[in-house]
């Protein structure tokens, strides 16, 4: 598999069925990217014709007033957010019956898909990848929010590298009462040992989910493992990430995001100037010069 990157992927996209909307805010829908615990994501087009990735967020969701309150002000903060790395919000409606938000639209497949279909990425396109995503957790911590949600499903992967998606909507939904009726918000395999008990969530807890995502894009699998939530929650919280399939030189820099104490764990700057000092980035640490990626014409 080359590390050689020749254009985009494109993200799996279904046909609308009888149950989705046609509009949403003014923005007619193509096609249905995904869903999740927080709602569907459209692909649709402003009336100029540029694409966007529009989130409805679930029924549940929109009924709770604590939920709505709290998703206008995360809305507010991430519209805030500038980062290369960033799907940047471009419209929002969180007074709608049904609250939605609007991102640029990434044209390109989550880490998990890459992963998924054409497993472990070299070195030192994790390297890269790290050092992205790390740039924009910088952008996301400087606007007050937390991202508590980070994983390989919330990476694109475009051209000239990651773009972090679904920052702030996980924080939104932590004030829901939703969140005490078992619906827990986050992805245990990538959770942070605090988030999992509980506790106070701070940027650190991102760094730590950065660590177990940059485990699985070099190992092909969690650090943590897989399987029903409990005991991947035990296993973080308690137990050693399994590094075996991490190549040695990437395991210094996952096991310090991966301390079980926030202190312990290493700031995006930091993350940033490791990547840039490694040998195997060499003197141009950058998307542009085919260093990401993958080229599946040769799988």
């Amino acid at each position: 598999m080359s590390a050689q990157l020749s254009g985009p992927e494109l993200p799996t996209a279904l046909t609308l069925s009888p149950d989705d909307p046609d509009r949403i805010g003014g923005y007619r829908l193509h096609a249905r990217l995904g869903s999740g615990g927080m709602g569907v994501v459209y692909l649709a087009h402003t009336p100029g014709g540029r694409p966007i990735a529009l989130k409805m967020v679930r029924p549940e969701f929109a009924a709770d007033p604590a939920f709505r309150d709290r998703f206008a002000r995360e809305v507010a903060s991430a519209r805030r957010i500038h980062g290369l790395f960033t799907a940047q919000v471009v419209d929002f409606g969180v007074d709608a019956h049904t609250p939605w938000l609007a991102t640029a639209y990434v044209p390109g497949p989550s880490l998990h898909e890459v992963v998924r279909r054409h497993g472990p990425l070299p070195v030192r396109t994790v390297l890269l990848l790290v050092a992205g995503i790390a740039e924009a957790l910088q952008a996301i911590h400087g606007a007050g929010i937390v991202h508590r949600d980070l994983k390989p499903g919330n990476v694109l992967l475009a051209a000239d590298g990651p773009r972090v998606i679904d920052f702030g909507i996980a924080h939104a939904a932590g004030s829901a009462a939703l969140t005490g009726t078992g619906l827990r918000i986050g992805t245990a395999a990538f959770m942070a040992p605090e988030q999992a008990l509980g506790h106070r969530v701070t940027p650190a807890a991102d760094v730590f989910a950065l660590g177990a995502l940059a485990a699985y894009v070099a190992g092909g699998q969690a650090p943590f493992g897989s399987g029903s939530e409990p005991p991947v929650l035990y296993r973080v919280v308690h137990e050693h990430p399994d590094l075996t399939r991490v190549p040695a030189e990437l395991s210094a820099l996952v096991a310090r995001c991966l301390a079980k104490q926030p202190a312990d764990r290493p700031t995006p700057a930091e993350l940033i100037a490791y990547v840039h000092a490694h040998p195997a980035v060499g003197t141009r640490p950058e998307f542009t010069d085919g260093g990401v990626g993958v080229d599946v014409r040769d799988q």
